[in-house]
């Protein structure tokens, strides 16, 4: 067996014994939304406008438990779904959970990301969470899913980030050698670790950051020894993913948490600074933000793209006017009030033409009417339209 074989079966017996996530199972669709994994949603994010279709092919590539599976059926009514997980035992829990709550529009194969190829056509959409940094060869994993993708199609990667895990990688280490020569025994390391935080003082820094950060989680095993006692982890920097980017040869699209990467959330106090920062590449500009406030940057989530895929930035108004608005289906509470969770469930309070105008969309997915026959209705200007949309409260049509 390969060194790369060896570390793909011991993943493997890891999510075979700790099936992950460990989310209860459901007899309905699961409450809320994640927009990353609506496609309409995303594709507005990436390129300002509604897709031209909502047939899309997803792949949820290492689908674990299916716990992202079953979002992306049941928010993707008009999309087929593929799983793919290399633990029989999370594939057995997926297909379970999928059948009770009635995500009938998946099917799933026990494959590795470097088995993807074997997957017939191509895919609009590609949901790859938390998988890529526990694999042994991640350019290899990229670049597999790269091939699977679609022109204009987007794929959403999450993996970890080194800065702000360091105390997770030193209690990886610490309880890697109390376990000596049962390291590998997953059930050995939750105990072995547990009892390690229990027996910490109360002062002690890693002890601080679980209960601060991961413990409300980690109280379930299969989270803690995901994080704990994983046989296989790589974690990125700024430079190192971007590495990892421009290996799978696809266009860097943006971060999926983009208030993260904005630096005046760090430096709005010091105008000077923030003129010097304008200098600086975008890359460096991220690593500015990580080295400042390491403690935000657990991971790094972001979209990727095969060319061609269009942008649309609203700026001219006869393209505007042409278009066809609707409301996102990311957002809550809407209808009621001008105060609601908009998609990253934030509360938003719109101005009262903002909002007269969002409800004027209400059922224009059917009615089909431009922004223009929609603006007397709502007492709105462009400029409102535009906020709504760069707010990703409305997803626009163009004009055919």
């Amino acid at each position: 067996m390969s060194d790369s074989q060896a570390i793909s079966a011991a993943v493997a017996k890891l999510y075979n014994t700790y099936p992950f996530p460990p989310e209860p199972l459901l007899d309905e669709p699961p409450p809320g939304y994640n927009w990353r994994w609506n496609w309409l949603s995303a594709y507005n994010f990436c390129t300002g406008q509604k897709p031209a279709h909502q047939t899309a092919r997803i792949l949820d590539a290492g689908c674990g438990t299916g716990v992202g599976t079953e979002y992306l059926v049941h928010l993707n009514p008009e999309a087929s779904v593929v799983g793919i997980d290399l633990s029989a035992g999370a594939l057995a829990v997926a297909k379970e959970r999928c059948h009770k709550s009635k995500a009938t529009r998946v099917e799933f194969h026990h494959l590795s990301l470097f088995d993807a190829e074997q997957l017939p056509g191509e895919f609009n959409l590609i949901n790859c969470v938390g998988v890529l940094h526990h694999t042994p060869d991640p350019i290899r994993g990229i670049q597999a899913l790269a091939k699977k993708l679609a022109p204009g199609g987007l794929l959403h990667i999450f993996v970890y980030g080194e800065l702000g895990r360091w105390e997770i990688k030193l209690m990886q280490e610490a309880i890697a050698l109390l376990q000596g020569d049962k390291r590998g025994d997953y059930a050995d390391g939750v105990s072995v670790g547990r009892q390690l935080f229990a027996a910490l003082p109360e002062d002690n820094r890693l002890r601080k950051r679980e209960q601060e950060r991961w413990s409300w989680e980690n109280q379930r095993d299969g989270y803690f020894a995901d994080m704990y006692v994983h046989p296989q982890e790589i974690d990125y920097n700024i430079q190192t993913v971007f590495e990892l980017i421009d290996a799978s040869g696809l266009e860097f699209v943006g971060f999926s948490n983009p208030q993260v990467w904005a630096l005046e959330r760090l430096l709005a106090n010091a105008p000077a600074l923030m003129q010097r920062s304008h200098g600086l590449s975008d890359r460096e500009r991220y690593r500015l933000i990580e080295l400042l406030d390491p403690q935000a940057i657990t991971h790094y989530e972001f979209f990727l793209a095969r060319a061609p895929l269009p942008r649309q930035d609203w700026s001219i108004d006869a393209e505007l006017l042409a278009a066809k608005p609707e409301p996102s289906p990311c957002i809550q509470g809407w209808r009621e009030s001008r105060q609601f969770f908009n998609y990253d469930y934030q509360v938003v309070d719109l101005a009262d033409a903002e909002w007269k105008f969002l409800r004027a969309c209400d059922g224009n997915q059917t009615q089909q009417k431009t922004v223009e026959e929609l603006l007397p209705l709502s007492g709105a200007r462009l400029e409102d339209v535009r906020s709504l949309q760069r707010q990703q409260i409305i997803l626009l049509t163009p004009s055919a």
